[in-house]
């Protein structure tokens, strides 16, 4: 039985990454991105119609889910990678304490990026959010063209080149 272990937890490790793999292939794209506004840790509203035009990273994220955290750099990098290219990222707490818990995490993380608050937990459901991080890439027509289910590696040479390849993409 201790020979057939280490077997047992690379067939549920699989199994895992093919029913994420499966979650990410069945996720819906081509929808108008659900208009919203929510404040951010700046004290500034934020308002997704207000960036029709620009290509909208929205992350939705929270403090206590470590495969959010995990990929917070990934996203910096991202950011300050295209930030001068019509790129705007937007992430989305979920936490429902808000700027108590927020704040410090962001501040320890050293994100530049804008962090809005959704205490109340609106937004999730009207994009189909069912885990943390999940994550929106809506075009400048503000339609949604992809959907990231699961942490994923912003800075991979496989994501700037499709970033690349999209804010390439002529406007209007």
């Amino acid at each position: 039985m201790k020979k057939a272990l280490p077997f047992v937890l690379l067939a549920v490790v699989v199994a895992l990454a093919l029913g994420l793999q499966s979650l990410q292939d069945s996720a819906a794209t081509g929808y108008e991105a659900a208009d919203f506004e929510l404040p951010g840790l700046d004290g500034e509203q934020y308002k997704l119609s207000q960036y029709r035009g620009k290509v909208v990273f929205l992350n939705m994220w929270a403090t206590w889910c470590p495969p959010c955290i995990a990929e917070m750099p990934s996203i910096e990098a991202l950011h300050r990678r295209f930030r001068d290219r019509d790129l705007v990222v937007l992430a989305v707490s979920a936490d429902s304490e808000g700027e108590k818990v927020v704040a410090p995490m962001v501040r320890d993380l050293g994100v530049s990026f804008p962090i809005l608050l959704d205490t109340e937990g609106t937004l999730p459901p009207r994009y189909g959010v069912t885990g943390y991080p999940e994550t929106f890439v809506i075009g400048r027509d503000g339609r949604v063209l992809e959907h990231f289910i699961g942490p994923t590696d912003w800075s991979s040479t496989a994501r700037i080149n499709y970033f690349d390849g999209l804010l390439r993409q002529p406007t209007g």
